[in-house]
C-alpha cells in the first residue's frame, strides 16, 4: 500500500453515544461496512480503543478506529460519502465537540495538502478558544487537529505508520511517539 498515492486515504471513526463500549464498536464495524459497501475499498482498519471524549468532560468515552481506504473520489467527493453514512447511522450536527452516534473524520488524502499549505498552518496554528469555535467552510487535508490527539494518532500509527505529514514531515509513529506518555496511557484497546 502506498500512502503517499492520492487514491490512499485516511480515515478516523468513533462513536460514543451507544452505552457501551460493544455497542459503540458496532457502529463503526456498520459505518466500515457502509463504506464499502459505497464502492470504496478498505484495505487496512485499525484495532478499536476506549477514549476519554474530548474535550474532556464532554460526554461518556468513545470507542476509536482508523482505517485506510483506496478511492478514485477526489476528497471532497469522498468526504460527502463519509458524511451520508454518519447520517444514515444517526448523526446529527448540534454542538462543536459534543457526543456522537458516530463520527467520521477524513484526516489525509495521501501527500496532498488542501486547499493549500498557508490556509492548512492557519487552522493548525489556532487556539483553543477558537478551534471550539470556529470551524472551516471548506476541506482542510490533513486533518489540522490530528497531530496533537491521541485518539487519533495512536490507531493510526497501528495502519499507516510511515505516513508523513506533509507539512510536518514526520510520520504517523514519530507523532504518536511524541504524545504525552499519560494522554497516550488513557487510550485503551478493547
Amino acid at each position: 500500500m502506498q500512502i503517499a498515492n492520492c487514491n490512499c486515504f485516511l480515515i478516523a471513526l468513533g462513536a460514543n453515544l451507544g452505552g457501551t463500549p460493544e455497542k459503540n464498536a458496532s457502529v463503526i464495524y456498520a459505518a466500515i461496512g457502509m463504506i464499502a459497501a459505497a464502492g470504496i475499498k478498505v484495505t487496512r482498519t485499525s484495532n478499536f480503543w476506549q477514549t476519554p471524549a474530548y474535550p474532556a468532560d464532554s460526554g461518556p468515552d468513545f470507542v476509536n478506529a482508523c482505517a485506510c481506504v483506496d478511492s478514485d473520489l477526489e476528497p471532497d467527493m469522498l468526504l460527502a460519502v463519509l458524511h451520508e453514512v454518519e447520517a444514515r447511522l444517526g448523526r446529527v450536527r448540534r454542538v462543536r465537540w459534543g457526543a456522537r452516534a458516530i463520527d467520521i473524520d477524513l484526516l489525509a488524502a495521501g501527500s496532498r495538502i488542501l486547499p493549500d499549505a498557508v490556509t492548512l498552518r492557519s487552522w493548525m496554528d489556532l487556539g483553543a478558544a477558537d478551534q471550539r469555535r470556529l470551524a472551516p467552510d471548506r476541506l482542510i487535508l490533513p486533518h489540522p487537529r490530528l497531530h496533537e490527539r491521541a485518539f487519533v494518532l495512536v490507531p493510526l500509527a497501528q495502519i499507516a505508520p510511515d505516513w508523513v505529514h506533509p507539512v510536518l514531515k514526520k510520520s504517523a509513529r514519530e507523532l504518536e511517539q511524541a504524545l504525552d506518555p499519560a494522554e497516550k496511557a488513557q487510550i485503551r484497546p478493547i
